[in-house]
């Protein structure tokens, strides 16, 4: 099985996927390999990189909470939801550790995919580095009053590192806290739900051990599942942390690292 992060890894600047990463891929599926998205993203962005790529079987999203079926465009699992009582006493501890942070919520259950986004929920003045183009704007109330997979919290002034070093010495181990973007925003869920267990997960229905399982990444995000995997190769502009948690590093996203690495086998 390969498993591969998108932002950063499939992905390169040009935020498209190139012909030689759909060339590899379309040669691992050719061979009866099962190709993974493991990713941040919620269900709702996994189309746009499925489709050039002839994906119809499953992703992992929402760092490890959300299996999706791609082809069938449903939500089949779900793991790992915040109360509304935690989530505010996370955000309670937030505004006391990093004054000024605004809050995101990321709900999903399972069934068909919201393609409406009725179910990212944002605060006023919630800053998202990819660009603020959706979520509903509503009170903070709101945002913390119903049960999610991922809880986002957001600054302008700040980097993802230092407040994820601010939010864990808060919370411990009551949650964990990631990033896979250093502008500005973390990302909480529910203690023990990461890309890993995702991944296994779903490894576990093909029947495939982890040792016959190549995963690929960039961020802190990816860390859990690149030390999981049975060979996990970080991409050359990764995060420290990533390098120093994989079996190998291949090229950036921008000159095609993953498809690199598949060319040796596929």
């Amino acid at each position: 099985m390969i498993a591969s992060d998108v932002d950063g890894t499939l992905l390169g600047p040009a935020e498209v996927v190139t012909d030689r990463t759909v060339s590899a891929v379309g040669r691992v599926q050719g061979d009866g390999v099962p190709f993974v998205l493991c990713t941040g993203r919620p269900p709702r962005w996994i189309a746009p990189i499925a489709q050039p790529l002839g994906l119809t079987g499953y992703a992992v999203c929402a760092n490890g909470a959300v299996l999706l079926d791609i082809g069938a465009d449903r939500v089949t699992a779900v793991h790992g939801e915040l109360a509304p009582e935690l989530l505010h006493d996370l955000a309670s501890a937030m505004d006391k550790a990093l004054p000024g942070c605004r809050l995101a919520a990321e709900r999903i259950g399972t069934g068909e995919v919201d393609h409406d986004m009725r179910n990212f929920v944002i605060e006023p003045d919630y800053h998202n580095p990819w660009g603020n183009h959706e979520g509903r704007t509503t009170m903070r109330a709101e945002v913390l009053g119903h049960p999610a997979i991922k809880l986002l919290i957001s600054h302008r002034e700040l980097r993802s590192a230092e407040m994820a070093e601010a939010a864990r010495a808060v919370f411990g181990t009551a949650v964990d806290v990631t990033y896979s973007s250093s502008g500005g925003l973390i990302e909480v869920s529910a203690h023990g739900i990461t890309k890993a267990t995702g991944l296994a997960d779903l490894a576990e229905r093909f029947s495939v051990p982890a040792e016959d399982v190549i995963a690929f990444g960039d961020m802190p995000n990816d860390v859990e599942m690149l030390t999981w995997a049975g060979h996990g190769v970080a991409m050359a502009d990764g995060h420290p942390a990533v390098l120093e948690a994989a079996d190998e590093v291949t090229g950036p996203a921008g000159e095609d690292g993953v498809a690199a690495v598949l060319e040796r086998w596929f």
